[in-house]
């Protein structure tokens, strides 16, 4: 059978293409009530995140970071607010990683670190944040028709899905468990390759944005096990690979930004109950930053996805690669005095 006779799950999306850029801004009414579910479901997730904020385990706790000391709130505190900053960063970072794939763990995990939290109030967040935000966003795409998912006939959507998650979730699972449990040991290292392998994926989608690639599925296997692993180290890096990864293997940019948010979201489930199984194991975490991000990630989820729908896909051909190449810079920027 040949590619184009299989259900890839994005012919929808092709064909949405052929419109005009006005047709495709228009909504009906079960995309219409498509986002006032996701708005719902953040709205229970915000208030099981002041609860978690509060630290109602034995081994949660208010870890006493620059960050939140000069809040006000020591290490003995249980209080929790709203941290504005951290909101707005929210919505800028959930945006731009709901609509190109990428971007909200690799750069907001740094950049959190530089405002002080620290690591155990920053990853174990982000992965629950990344949960909720890649299904809620993967659930608007194929509302919108970014992508199309299907069991019968199994369309190559989710087996892409499968085979990125499975691979993604083995590694994320190795990486928490050895470098947080195990070794204990630094990640600069595996933080530098991944921000030149950033540069290397970038700049090959980008100079090959107008050709046609052949579809390779098989290479999303060795994308999706990279991710998870920089994913487990760091909270960030699993998207760029991922996005540029399904790009290079001939997915179409629209439809691989949805499979990286589902994809995405599957992994960083896992990497949750793997941190509570550690959180078990005497590793004391810290939610304050959660109510924040979720509130910021509200409106992002939907808002992204309707952009990539809206835009056509020759934009997204060049903005996602050039966006990835901005990443691993900044990325590189923040890595290098850690090096010498």
């Amino acid at each position: 059978m040949s590619t184009e006779e299989k259900y890839t799950g994005w012919q929808e999306a092709a064909q949405r293409e052929k419109k005009t850029l006005g047709e495709r801004m228009v909504l009906n009414g079960k995309e219409l009530r498509s986002f006032f579910g996701v708005i719902l479901f953040f709205g229970v997730m915000l208030i099981l995140s002041a609860w978690l904020a509060g630290n109602p385990f034995e081994h949660t706790a208010r870890i006493g970071s620059e960050g939140i000391l000069k809040r006000g709130w020591g290490p003995e505190s249980d209080s929790w607010a709203i941290i504005g900053v951290v909101t707005i960063l929210a919505v800028v970072f959930e945006f731009l990683d709901s609509a190109a794939g990428m971007g909200y763990g690799t750069t907001f995990t740094p950049l959190l670190l530089l405002l002080g939290f620290d690591p155990m109030q920053v990853v174990p967040v982000i992965m629950i944040q990344q949960a909720c935000a890649g299904l809620s966003s993967a659930f608007i795409h194929r509302e919108l028709g970014n992508i199309e998912w299907s069991l019968k006939p199994l369309s190559e959507s989710v087996k892409l899905w499968f085979a990125i998650s499975l691979s993604g979730c083995l590694a994320v699972i190795f990486s928490i468990s050895s470098v947080y449990a195990l070794f204990q040991v630094g990640s600069k290292w595996i933080k530098l390759y991944v921000c030149l392998l950033l540069f290397a994926m970038g700049i090959s989608s980008f100079f090959g944005r107008r050709r046609v690639r052949e579809y390779k599925p098989g290479r999303m296997f060795f994308f999706g096990a990279l991710a998870g692993f920089n994913k487990g180290i760091g909270g960030g890096g699993y998207g760029p690979v991922v996005t540029i990864g399904g790009i290079m293997s001939g997915v179409p940019v629209k439809s691989m930004t949805a499979l990286t948010a589902l994809s995405e979201g599957t992994v960083c489930l896992v990497s949750i109950v793997t941190w509570f199984f550690l959180l078990n194991r005497g590793l004391t975490m810290d939610f304050i930053l959660l109510p924040s991000m979720m509130l910021g990630s509200m409106v992002s989820v939907i808002l992204a996805p309707y952009t990539v729908r809206v835009l056509p896909e020759k934009v997204w051909k060049g903005v996602i690669p050039v966006y990835c190449c901005v990443i691993g810079g900044i990325c590189l920027i923040k890595l290098l005095p850690t090096l010498f």
